[in-house]
C-alpha cells in the first residue's frame, strides 16, 4: 500500500522537529506549517473542527488549579495498574493527555518531555501520560519517545469523559483521518471518534492542581520549561501560617 504523501512529510517533518533546538511550540509549528504547505483542504478541516470546539468552550469544565485532581486507576503499557495515588505518593506529577501514537504532534510532545526526564527527576516530579489506546499503541509512543515515564490507556476515553475533555472529531475530521490512513477504531478498539483535548496538569503531592494547559487546538501544549516549573513549585513546601 502506498503511504499517503501528507503522511510521509508529516514523518519527515516530525524527525526535524526533534533535531530542532527550539522551544516546544516551536517545533510543533514546524510540523502545523507543513499540513498547510501540503493540503488546505485538511488544514481549513482543522481551523474548522478547533473553531467549532472554542465556540463551544469545549475543556472548559475541565478541573482548574485550585481544585483536586481526580483519582484514576489505568493501565500501563504493560499492564500494570496505575492510580495518581500512588504516583503522587513519589512526589508531584504532570498528567498530560494525548490524542494517540498516531498524532505526530502528541509524538513530538512525548520526546519534549522524554527529553528533560533527568530535570523532572531532580525537581522530584513524575511524568504520566494518557492515550485512549490499546497497549500495543501506548507501547509504540512510549518507545519512540525513549519515555522512561508510563503511558496509560485510557480505554474508551472514560477518564477523559469524567474530566470533561473528550469531544467528538465530527465526520469531515473522521474522514479525513481515515483517507491519511490514520485507523482510529483499531487503535482505539471502537469506532466512536472520540478524542481528548489535549491538555497538560501538574498535580502537587496533595492531589491539588498549581497548573494546567489546556487548549481545543491541539497543534499547542504546555511549554517545557513551564511543566519544569510548575513541578518544582509543587514540590517546594508551603509557608507555615503565622501564629
Amino acid at each position: 500500500m502506498t503511504a499517503n504523501p501528507l503522511v510521509t512529510a508529516l514523518e519527515e517533518a516530525v524527525e526535524r522537529a526533534r533535531e530542532m533546538d527550539a522551544p516546544l511550540n516551536e517545533r510543533l509549528g514546524l510540523v502545523a506549517d507543513t499540513v498547510r504547505s501540503l493540503s488546505t483542504e485538511f488544514a481549513e478541516a482543522v481551523d474548522r473542527l478547533i473553531a467549532r470546539l472554542q465556540a463551544s468552550g469545549a475543556g472548559e469544565a475541565a478541573p482548574a488549579p485550585g481544585e483536586r485532581m481526580p483519582d484514576f486507576a489505568l493501565p500501563d503499557e504493560t499492564g500494570h495498574l496505575v492510580m495518581l495515588g500512588d504516583v503522587l505518593a513519589e512526589g508531584p506529577v504532570a498528567v498530560s493527555f494525548n490524542r494517540g501514537h498516531w498524532c505526530p504532534y502528541c509524538r513530538l510532545n512525548a520526546v519534549a518531555m522524554a527529553e528533560v526526564q533527568k530535570e523532572v527527576a531532580e525537581a522530584g516530579g513524575r511524568i504520566v501520560a494518557i492515550v485512549p489506546e490499546k497497549r500495543k499503541f501506548t507501547n509504540a509512543l512510549k518507545q519512540d519517545a525513549a519515555a522512561a515515564f508510563p503511558v496509560l490507556t485510557d480505554m474508551d476515553n472514560g477518564y477523559a469523559l469524567s474530566l470533561n475533555l473528550a469531544i467528538w472529531v465530527g465526520e469531515e475530521m473522521a474522514k479525513m483521518i481515515a483517507a491519511a490512513g490514520w485507523d482510529l477504531p483499531r487503535y482505539q478498539g471502537n469506532d466512536a471518534w472520540m478524542l481528548p483535548i489535549p491538555a497538560t496538569f501538574v498535580v502537587g503531592t496533595d492531589g491539588v492542581i498549581v497548573a494546567r494547559y489546556l487548549d481545543p487546538d491541539y497543534r499547542k501544549r504546555m511549554e517545557i520549561d513551564q511543566l519544569l516549573a510548575a513541578l518544582r513549585s509543587a514540590r517546594r513546601p508551603m509557608p507555615e501560617a503565622s501564629a
